[in-house]
């Protein structure tokens, strides 16, 4: 039986839980106040660091879903992950646009990957 593997692990949540052969991220956010590209940059920089600490990388994403405050803000946050997602190795992924924890939230994305 596969070991439940916690990374980040804090009093409400981890940054990711991994289990046979699958990690799950939380969401990630980026500097609270900061515009939609900068934030888009901070979470996806998250992420590369998350999917490091849990020993893969983005080529092995499964799904993403992104969480928009307002969906006004699709292009500018499609132009940071586009830039950012390796050609070839595009998840399947969902893009909605919800209240995020606070208003000075403007995007948050929350991947799924497989372990090497």
């Amino acid at each position: 039986m596969s070991e439940i593997k916690r990374i980040g692990v804090g009093a409400r949540m981890s940054e990711a839980v991994a289990y046979n052969g699958i990690v799950w991220l939380a969401g990630q956010v980026g500097t609270p106040g900061a515009g939609v590209t900068e934030q888009t940059k901070a979470c996806l920089a998250e992420v590369d660091r998350i999917l490091a600490a849990a020993g893969t990388d983005k080529t092995r994403i499964l799904s993403t879903q992104i969480w928009l405050a307002d969906m006004a803000h699709f292009a500018e946050m499609n132009a940071v992950w586009d830039a950012w997602v390796p050609q070839g190795h595009t998840p399947a992924r969902a893009t909605g646009e919800a209240k995020l924890a606070t208003p000075d939230y403007l995007v948050e994305v929350i991947v799924t990957a497989a372990l090497r």
